[in-house]
């Protein structure tokens, strides 16, 4: 009878034990209906949040990329249309001789000055300075003559802080008329410096 009392006790005692177990359930767990506890809540929540801010940051990374391309895009675009300009500001602008003469006259002077500020900001570019004359005269008095006037090009652009070795000088005498006319309207044209652009 003893031992029947204690085997009921242990038994009821065991039971006791099993049930409450069963009973308390961890908070985070899953319940067996699949509901989320709500430590698992939180810490799927702040999982998620860190995945949103990973990929807001990805996105405004990319973002701020192109921008800056689009920027050094823009600015490379400006860059080369200032170039453009530049080239064709110091070919358009020629300059004029009297007869006989490698002077440079004041408004020559002024011309050159505006070329040589455009040198001097674009390094990259290079000079060509063409001597020309009009048809008077032999040829190689001509050669001789457009040669003068193409230094003294060069050299009032030096003076003005271009280097020389970004420069060079070549005369084409009476070669290369501007206006193929016999009269002093023609050769007045036709004695002059040109400028080509190398870059």
């Amino acid at each position: 009878m003893r031992s029947k009392t204690l085997f009921l006790f242990v038994l009821a005692t065991l039971t006791v034990f099993i049930i409450s177990g069963c009973a308390k359930q961890k908070i985070g767990s899953v319940s067996p209906n699949g509901v989320v506890g709500s430590t698992q809540k939180n810490r799927l929540s702040a999982e998620e949040s860190r995945g949103n801010a990973a990929r807001k940051a990805r996105e405004q990374a990319l973002k701020e990329r192109q921008l800056a391309e689009e920027q050094l895009a823009k600015e490379e675009a400006e860059k080369k249309k200032a170039i453009e300009q530049a080239v064709e500001t110091i070919s358009a602008n020629k300059i004029y001789f009297d007869f006989d003469s490698f002077e440079l006259k004041p408004e020559a002077r002024a011309i050159l000055q505006q070329k040589a500020e455009l040198l001097k900001k674009y390094k990259n570019l290079r000079l060509v300075i063409e001597g020309h004359c009009d048809e008077r005269g032999t040829e190689e008095y001509n050669l001789a003559l457009g040669e003068r006037r193409a230094r003294a090009a060069y050299e009032f652009l030096i003076l003005l802080g271009v280097e020389s070795d970004r420069m060079q000088i070549v005369s084409y005498g009476e070669e290369f008329p501007a206006d193929p006319g016999h009269n002093e309207t023609a050769w007045a044209k036709n004695r002059r410096d040109e400028f080509k652009v190398l870059y």
